[in-house]
Formats: C-alpha cells, sequence, structure tokens
C-alpha cells in the first residue's frame, strides 16, 4: 500500500463507503446493541470514529497553519463526546459520519505540498503529516470490525492488511513485554515478520488478515497455527 496520503484519501473514501452502507441497515437497537469493545456499545463505535474524523482534521489544520491545533480538547472532552452521543438515533450516527468524512476530505484537500512534511502531536506523540490519512484508514477499517455487524477482517482490502500486519508487528519488536514469535504468511512466496529472538521462538501461521486481527486483539486466533505445536503466543495489548 503507498504511503502517498493523496493516494490513500481513495482507500479512505471507498472504506467509508463500506462503513456508510452497514450503518445505513442500522435500526434502534442495532445501534444500542454491544460493539466488540469492552463497555462500549455500536453507537460509542460510530460516535468515536466521526469525533475521530473531526479530530484528524484538527492536526491536518495543525500542520497547515503552524498552529498548535491540538487533535481533542482534552482526554475528558473526548470521553464525554462520545458518551454524549452514542444514545443518538441511527439517522444522527449516519449523518454524523457522513458529514464529518466530508470535512476530512476536505481538510486532505487542503493541504499544500509542504504541509505533509510538518509535525503534528497527536494523542500517542509525535506524527508525520503523511501518515495521517493513514491513521483514519486503518481506525475505520478496524472499527467496522468492531461494530460486529459482518463486517470481518477477511473483507479487509489485501494491501490494507498487510500493511497493518506490518506496522503492528514492528510495533511489538519494539515493546519488551513482547513475546518472541515468527509470523509466517501466504503472499508471492511465503512471507515472515519476527518479533523478538526468533532462536526457539514459535512460529504462527495464517492469512495476513487473520495474524494482524489477532495481534491488535480483534480475534482470539482460533484459525491460526502454532509451529511447534503448543499454546499462541501472548503478545501485549495494542496501543
Amino acid at each position: 500500500m503507498s504511503n502517498d496520503p493523496l493516494l490513500l484519501t481513495g482507500e479512505v473514501a471507498d472504506a467509508t463507503a463500506r462503513l456508510l452502507r452497514t450503518v445505513a441497515a442500522f435500526d434502534a437497537a442495532d445501534v444500542a446493541a454491544a460493539s466488540l469493545l469492552p463497555r462500549w456499545t455500536r453507537g460509542h463505535v460510530l460516535t468515536h470514529l466521526a469525533r475521530n474524523a473531526d479530530g484528524f482534521v484538527n492536526l491536518l489544520t495543525a500542520a497547515r497553519t503552524g498552529e498548535a491545533v491540538p487533535m481533542y480538547a482534552s482526554p475528558a472532552a473526548r470521553v464525554a463526546d462520545i458518551e454524549a452521543g452514542a444514545v443518538r438515533p441511527p439517522a444522527a450516527h449516519l449523518e454524523d459520519l457522513r458529514r464529518s468524512a466530508d470535512r476530512f476530505a476536505a481538510a486532505v484537500a487542503a493541504m499544500p505540498p509542504e504541509a505533509w512534511t510538518a509535525t503534528v502531536r497527536t494523542p500517542r506523540g509525535p506524527r508525520l503529516a503523511a501518515l495521517l490519512v493513514w491513521g483514519r484508514l486503518r481506525e475505520v477499517e478496524v472499527h467496522h470490525v468492531d461494530l460486529a455487524a459482518g463486517y470481518r477482517p477477511a473483507d479487509w482490502p489485501e494491501a490494507f492488511s498487510h500493511r497493518l500486519l506490518h506496522e503492528v508487528a514492528t510495533d511489538l519488536a519494539d515493546r519488551a513485554a513482547a513475546p518472541a514469535m515468527v509470523l509466517r504468511f501466504p503472499g508471492s512466496g511465503c512471507h515472515e515478520l519476527g518479533i523478538g529472538d526468533p532462536a526457539g521462538a514459535p512460529t504462527v501461521s495464517g492469512a495476513a488478515p487473520d495474524l494482524a486481527a489477532w495481534l491488535i486483539g480483534r480475534t482470539a486466533g482460533e484459525v491460526l497455527t502454532v509451529t511447534p505445536d503448543g499454546p499462541l503466543p501472548n503478545p501485549p495489548e495494542w496501543i
């Protein structure tokens, strides 16, 4: 998958369209039902996705103007906005998602080429502005799965699955708490990613979306295999 944020905007638009089709079928009971995320209903996930789009607009504005615009007013304000919005009716969620996605697309279109090289401050630390479009794509694709409404990791586009898997594996390789393992997945040939010391480490094999979903805690890894035979490693929580 390209690192060019302008090329990734098409992927964001496609992922958003898939999300909107799912949400358009929700009734009030669907919105109030549990998501895959602890203590969050689908309404919480949908509100988070809308406010996340606005948060990325803030970061793009910071990159474009040089002003210190935070992603969210504060952690407490972020939580309050999600709680307040979660109980809205389905039509309000759908309209909010559409409008916030449009604002994000407009903010991307307004970026001059040089602004993509700016560094912005996110809740997870400094990030290059050029990575913000990928960040939004990741949010939409992963949280679409979190809705538990029929969209699964296997439905992720292949390029997205591979990029997410590489990103998470690279992050885990830098974390002392991550158990050593070798991740093996098919592609043009067979691909492997190492986490920690490969000597004596188990090999976990499966399709790229299944491996990525397991590493980020969206599945228990039921379809994965371990060599030599034994339990799956226990990766730390994805952050």
